[in-house]
């Protein structure tokens, strides 16, 4: 397999990039932007790198575990930190600046570890195509220093993908799978309880055949966000029943289907709508 001469390009601009931060610590935590990022470390520095997975209760279990297994597949060297942002209030009330607070937890726990080992750098893996939308973590990052290997050589999400692939991982089209955080509508305080009810309302899906989709976190309502091209499913084989009843089973009086389905950073959508309106003397 072979790649075109534009994204081989961008592969030596990121190798030489990796080269430049000397021993690296990259955050990890599975998807496929992190997980190539770190594999591409490893290729470039060998043992002068380590992957760092942060583990919180906003960490789907299944995720941790497809990190650590893909970790320990490729021999990448991995480092498991406890993080903390659940504790403080600043991230609990959750309003639009939660994920820089998570970044700073993550990235201040990173750099503090960095010190400790004597390590160079600490790389995150935002590309290209992350630009566009809301994303204050992207502002921890900043305020952190946190190298930016992936943006720098020009990547968009499907360069990172087509990289992997290429490369044989087995992440290569892996679904996007934000933090469970990420879920709850903004102003809905971040509990455990919370999360809990989403990670095993999306291991339901998951165990149902689904893909693609996102179990949003409104109180007593679950909305759901599923690709269009696995709507039909739901109403085969008694699945949207099912679903249902195991999502009521954990608590939620109402559940409802978005018919927009399955958008990455959908709970944005309101948010820049209220700004909007704001800004317009609504």
């Amino acid at each position: 397999m072979h790649l075109t001469p534009e994204l081989e390009q961008k592969r030596d601009a990121l190798y030489e990039g990796l080269r430049s931060l000397g021993r690296v610590l990259v955050a990890y935590s599975g998807g496929v932007d992190s997980a190539y990022l770190a594999f591409a470390a490893h290729e470039v520095l060998g043992n002068d790198m380590i992957a760092v997975l942060a583990d919180s209760p906003s960490l789907a279990r299944s995720q941790m575990l497809d990190a650590i297994a893909f970790a320990e597949e490729q021999h990448i060297p991995l480092k498991v930190v406890q993080t903390s942002e659940l504790e403080k209030p600043d991230y609990q009330r959750n309003d639009a600046m939660r994920c820089f607070h998570c970044k700073d937890e993550l990235f201040t726990t990173m750099e503090q570890y960095r010190a400790e080992q004597g390590f160079h750098s600490v790389a995150y893996g935002v590309n290209k195509d992350d630009q566009g939308d809301f994303r204050p973590g992207q502002q921890a990052a900043r305020g952190h220093g946190v190298a930016a290997p992936l943006l720098d050589a020009g990547m968009t999400k499907q360069d990172i993908r087509e990289l992997a692939r290429v490369a044989g991982l087995r992440v290569w089209e892996k679904p996007a799978s934000a933090c469970l955080s990420s879920r709850i509508e903004y102003g809905r305080a971040v509990t455990r309880e919370a999360l809990e009810q989403i990670e095993r309302g999306e291991d339901a899906l998951k165990a149902l055949g689904f893909r693609q989709f996102r179990v949003r976190h409104h109180g007593e309502i679950a909305r759901l966000e599923i690709a269009r091209e696995e709507m039909a499913r739901l109403w085969e084989d008694g699945r949207a029943e099912t679903i249902a009843e195991r999502l009521g089973e954990l608590g939620f009086i109402h559940v409802t289907l978005d018919l927009r389905g399955f958008r990455s950073g959908s709970l944005n959508e309101a948010l820049l709508r209220l700004r909007a309106r704001r800004a317009a003397g609504g």
